[in-house]
């Protein structure tokens, strides 16, 4: 399985990463651990969670999924080494959000504690702050980068302003500088990236890793119809997959794929990211080993330029 590079951060991963915002949530601890120890495992490293997870759970104050994740890594046997370790600032915990100077530097401290490790691999500004200047946040990542605290940086849900402003400042300043971006993007929603990102990305040598790389389950085919997500948790964020013909396409595509190619819906729509200009590794959560067995399956995928045209067509928009 072959690795891509994280922009120029000096780190290669294998094209999946873990996202641990169920972590503490929908998988308790036991299973966390189980999960981790199989991806690795698996012969993946990006691990990505970020500090606010899991906040918008009734008794949780953010922080949890750090936390399992740090007890992991406590257990020792060469698991820090084996991962690259990815988590997020900015967005509201304890009654503070941002990314001044301040936030910053205090929110690193307590990731670093909670994950029980002296260095961030990754660390990624989890949401553009409008009101605090992008030479402002840069220098005081530049500062955890000099002081060994933090490896390299990256964005995520930066609109493509900000984010060409951010790196016009990294260069300007002769500091640190973005080398990922963490937007949405899977083979339904995919046209924003691809209309306003996309560029961005290719022109600075940004690394891509994407969440919501199944459309929140839609594209793993287990919802066929609207009557199919009814009373679920994710019921009014599903809906609009079932609006118009387009959703229903795709799945008949990754069907269609699937079943000449050996492979689920799930690993075809991975399969299809994987393949994108700039992605290094779409983002997947999972709450069970059988799930990860499958998902970690669309590393071995190959589609040829018939599949990859057949999806394109299925998820062009307006139609």
């Amino acid at each position: 399985m072959g690795k891509k590079p994280l922009g120029n951060s000096g780190f290669s991963v294998a094209p999946l990463a873990l996202g641990g915002n169920v972590f503490g949530w929908t998988a308790d601890e036991a299973t966390s651990f189980a999960i981790l120890d199989r991806f690795v495992d698996a012969g993946f490293q990006l691990v990505d969670t970020a500090n606010t997870y899991s906040t918008w759970v009734p008794g949780h104050a953010g922080g949890e999924s750090e936390s399992i994740i740090g007890r992991w890594l406590a257990q020792g046997g060469g698991r820090r080494e084996r991962i690259v370790l990815a988590t997020k600032v900015g967005m509201e915990i304890e009654g503070e959000k941002g990314l001044t100077r301040a936030q910053v530097e205090k929110h690193v401290d307590k990731s670093l504690k909670r994950l029980k490790t002296d260095r961030i691999d990754l660390y990624q500004t989890h949401k553009d702050d409008p009101a605090t200047p992008v030479d402002e946040t840069l220098e005081a990542l530049d500062r955890l980068v000099k002081a060994g605290k933090v490896r390299a940086i990256g964005a995520s849900q930066y609109g493509p302003d900000r984010l060409v402003e951010s790196l016009a400042a990294s260069e300007r300043l002769g500091i640190a500088t973005y080398e990922t971006l963490q937007p949405e993007l899977n083979l339904y929603d995919r046209h924003s990236f691809e209309r306003n990102l996309q560029p961005v990305a290719l022109k600075h040598e940004l690394a891509v890793i994407p969440f919501f790389g199944l459309a929140k389950g839609f594209l793993s085919g287990k919802y066929r119809s609207a009557a199919d997500i009814k009373g679920r948790p994710r019921e009014s964020g599903l809906k609009r997959y079932f609006e118009g013909g387009r959703g229903l396409r795709i799945l008949a595509a990754l069907d269609a794929v699937g079943a000449r190619v050996g492979g689920t819906p799930a690993q075809v729509s991975l399969a299809w990211s994987m393949l994108q200009p700039t992605v290094v590794a779409p983002i997947v959560s999972v709450t069970s080993i059988p799930q990860l067995d499958e998902l970690a399956g669309a590393a071995r995928i190959k589609l040829h330029a018939g599949a990859i045209a057949e999806l394109d067509a299925a998820s062009r928009e307006g139609e």
